[in-house]
């Protein structure tokens, strides 16, 4: 049953970027959005960093 449990938080955890202008923003399924960068690399490293939590 624990491990129903943290694969539903996983998918809770689907991280995307975005881009608006010359801006990347990354986002979540549970809500949280990332600062606005202007390095998609950094942008994905904050989606990384934000998942793994």
């Amino acid at each position: 049953m624990d491990e129903q449990d943290g694969a539903a938080t996983l998918q809770e955890h689907r991280t995307t970027t975005s881009e608006r202008g010359p801006f990347c923003v990354a986002c979540c399924t549970c809500g949280w959005r990332g600062p606005a960068r202007r390095a998609r690399s950094q942008a994905r490293k904050d989606a990384t960093d934000h998942a793994a939590e």
